[in-house]
């Protein structure tokens, strides 16, 4: 059976290890990116996207916009949606980590 000291010691060791490699950053960022994920592309398609549609003059469905070049067609807006869904993601993780001071959690290496 183990000493409460040694385990206590190897919690701690572990503790270090996540914080050395980045551990608690990268697992925020993915479980955050994953939790907003449908919000954000509800927010892209139904709001964003109208209003983009307006301004552009392609009102009836955004995302389906597209230029045929050739035998090719480019989805411009499909790849507008997804662009607009990433740039947002990116600024709720960003954002939140910084919010909620989950950065600090992590020891710089020296």
């Amino acid at each position: 059976m183990q000493k409460p000291r040694r385990a206590l010691s190897e919690f701690e060791g572990f503790l270090n290890f996540i914080r050395e490699q980045g551990v608690v950053g990268l697992a925020v960022g993915f479980i955050l990116g994953g939790a907003v994920s449908k919000l954000v592309s509800s927010l892209v398609t139904d709001i964003i996207n109208p209003l983009l549609g307006l301004f552009l003059g392609k009102v009836e469905a955004l995302s389906d916009a597209y230029i045929v070049l050739g035998d090719a067609k480019l989805m411009w807006g499909h790849f507008l949606n997804v662009l607009i869904d990433f740039i947002v993601i990116s600024m709720v993780v960003y954002y939140g980590v910084k919010g909620l001071g989950i950065h600090k959690l992590d020891k710089p290496k020296k």
